[in-house]
């Protein structure tokens, strides 16, 4: 069928699916009756059905606008597979925005971490790619620790056939598995094998099955907790991101481990299909896994890492967003005190579907659950060096919530901006000008006590300082320092590390590394005790209770503040 009748097909499908009324549900009904009916060659077009039908599924008018979507998505490997057998170019699928539709295979050099999941989640899924390999060089170094002899060729020689090394090697085993469990064995930690892993730049090709797909991933749905759309889609305009913060708590439900093992294989499955690994969903702990129901057919699942897995002084917690069980969108929070940097990322398919509502919703969460009432973003998030993030107009997203910029020259901008847009009707700004505004952090206060005490701060600052000072008085030596400021440290908290349990020990390393650049001699005993306290919990099961243990040490705040800004 010609393009240019499937794009109009597709024109109309594409505005029904923002208009909510039985006589809209028909017709879109009629035109996915059409649709299912015409083979599609362009795969430009193939593409663009996808994605109107995942967020019909996602969004739906009513149940049989669904059911027809579904079926639709669920024939979708057959459409691709006959793309195929026609030799047409599927290179469009690599796009991290598109990659990950049924009958399609994502390559990357995924990490250590996402190879030993996808090898125990889906081993007859996975298989080195050798056609995007180009590095050989850095096998050379690796390789004979598990190929004896391979040094005569791999250090004389020139282009030394390495995958023939690997089939004489592995036997009657795959070369993914058998390769990975020689890395797996190595008298290592799992990070130091994890660095040597990496190192090699393995590609990897993942073909999942259908249920691992974007066309066909779901979270299970009972049909009668299915939010059908009868209204308009709740706008931007709608949305006061102040007042829903202070809105009672939500309810949150603790999950089973087994059924936190299984949200977080859908965020991995979904991340890693779109050429992403979020930390929090690659080492995401399955027995600290809570359930949001927000409503309208949306479950928040936030997520944080076990102990061995902390940041050193900020708090880490994730969250995946499912809309009527179709993964919609990701959040990422790093915390510190009662400020948050908060990354928010709606998958582009959904772009239309209630954003600003959902983002009030997930902040709403952490501030109840962490006691959190600044958040921040950083500068990518609304635009600088990405082109995406102004083409999305990211900037007046967020400004039009309430964030503002932190560096007062280009608050200055910003207020320009606002006059010109309030004077001239239909004025929009220039992408020229966005990318100045988004030079700038953004910050939300919640409230108005304390404003502006995290408009300078980064945390990167705290650890340059360290590194200067670890290279005066210390030489670089990191052992040294460390050493040295663990001690001194132990010493003023009058606390014993050696008796301390491992992950508490842990913590007590990293926080005396930043405590190295604090004169700990002016503290009162109750505010050292206090410290003391923070850093124990920094290891509990729980960050919150690290955090809100953060909240109640103003000497704490005050010093780390001073030496971020």
């Amino acid at each position: 069928m010609a393009p240019n009748y499937l794009n109009r097909l597709l024109d109309q499908l594409n505005e029904l699916k923002g208009r909510f009324g039985s006589r809209e549900s028909r017709t879109i009904e009629r035109l996915l009756v059409r649709l299912a009916r015409q083979k599609i060659e362009d795969l430009e077009v193939l593409i663009r059905f996808h994605e109107i039908l995942l967020f019909l599924c996602a969004y739906p008018q009513g149940a049989r606008v669904r059911q027809l979507a579904e079926i639709q998505l669920r024939s979708f490997s057959k459409r691709i597979e006959a793309l195929s057998e026609a030799d047409a170019d599927l290179s469009a699928f690599d796009d991290p925005e598109i990659s990950g539709i049924a009958g399609t295979a994502v390559v990357d050099t995924f990490t250590f971490y996402i190879v030993r999941w996808l090898l125990k989640r889906h081993p007859n899924q996975i298989a080195f790619d050798w056609d995007w390999f180009n590095d050989e060089n850095r096998l050379a170094e690796t390789w004979p620790r598990f190929m004896p002899l391979l040094d005569e060729d791999g250090f004389v020689e020139a282009n030394v056939p390495y995958q023939e090394w690997l089939r004489a090697a592995k036997g009657r085993t795959k070369e993914l598995p058998w390769l990975f469990q020689r890395f797996e064995l190595l008298a290592k930690s799992d990070r130091e094998k994890a660095e040597l892993y990496n190192s090699q730049n393995l590609f990897v090709s993942w073909t999942p099955s259908y249920r691992a797909t974007r066309t066909g991933m779901r979270l299970p749905v009972n049909a009668r907790n299915v939010f059908y759309h009868r209204e308009p889609l709740i706008q931007r305009r709608e949305i006061s991101l102040r007042d829903e913060l202070k809105k009672p708590a939500p309810v949150l439900k603790r999950l089973s481990r087994h059924e936190g093992e299984k949200i977080l294989d859908l965020a991995r499955e979904a991340s890693t299909l779109r050429y992403r690994e979020l930390y929090g969903f690659t080492h995401g702990d399955p027995a600290r896994v809570l359930k949001v129901n927000i409503g309208r057919g949306v479950d928040i699942f936030v997520m944080g890492v076990p102990p061995d897995k902390r940041l050193p002084l900020r708090a880490y917690h994730a969250a995946m967003i499912f809309k009527n069980g179709v993964p919609v969108g990701y959040f990422e929070g790093l915390s510190i005190f009662e400020r948050m940097e908060s990354g928010f990322n709606l998958y582009y398919t959904f772009r239309d579907g209630e954003t600003a509502w959902l983002y009030a919703h997930t902040l709403h969460i952490f501030h109840h659950l962490l006691g959190v009432s600044v958040f921040t973003l950083d500068p990518y998030q609304i635009g600088y060096e990405n082109e995406e993030g102004i083409e999305s107009g990211a900037f007046w997203f967020y400004r039009k919530l309430g964030f503002r910029p932190t560096q007062p020259e280009v608050m200055k901008l910003v207020v320009n901006e606002e006059k010109k847009i309030r004077a001239r009707a239909g004025y929009r700004t220039s992408a020229a000008r966005l990318r100045k505004l988004s030079a700038s952090p953004m910050v939300f206060e919640s409230e108005e006590r304390n404003s502006g005490d995290w408009d300078r701060f980064q945390l990167r600052n705290i650890g340059l300082a360290v590194q200067r000072q670890m290279a005066t008085t210390y030489d670089g030596d990191a052992n040294r320092f460390r050493t040295e400021a663990v001690n001194e440290l132990s010493r003023a908290l009058n606390v014993r590390a050696q008796v301390w349990p491992n992950r508490a020990r842990s913590a007590l390393f990293d926080f005396a590394a930043a405590m190295s650049l604090v004169d700990l001699k002016k503290w009162s005993d109750v505010e050292k005790t206090a410290l003391a306290k923070v850093i124990r919990a920094k290891s509990a099961m729980d960050e919150s209770s690290y955090l809100k243990s953060m909240q109640k040490h103003r000497r704490l705040r005050k010093e780390l503040i001073r030496l971020g800004s």
